[in-house]
């Protein structure tokens, strides 16, 4: 399976609680930090809740 790597590139105050928890699930706890996981179609439906927040790569 392809891997993915996610960076939060906007801060999540002023957000919807779910989309701050998609952020911690996801692992992702302030700006900067990047995470990798496997392309499955569940993470690959997290990113597209939080798109405005984070950018992604293939790794």
């Amino acid at each position: 399976m392809a891997k993915i790597k996610v960076k939060q590139v906007r801060s999540s105050i002023k957000k919807l609680q779910n989309q701050k928890r998609t952020l911690q699930a996801l692992g992702l706890k302030r700006i900067g930090q990047v995470v990798e996981h496997e392309a499955t179609p569940n993470i690959l439906g997290m990113i597209d809740k939080v798109k405005h927040l984070v950018s992604t790569e293939e790794a």
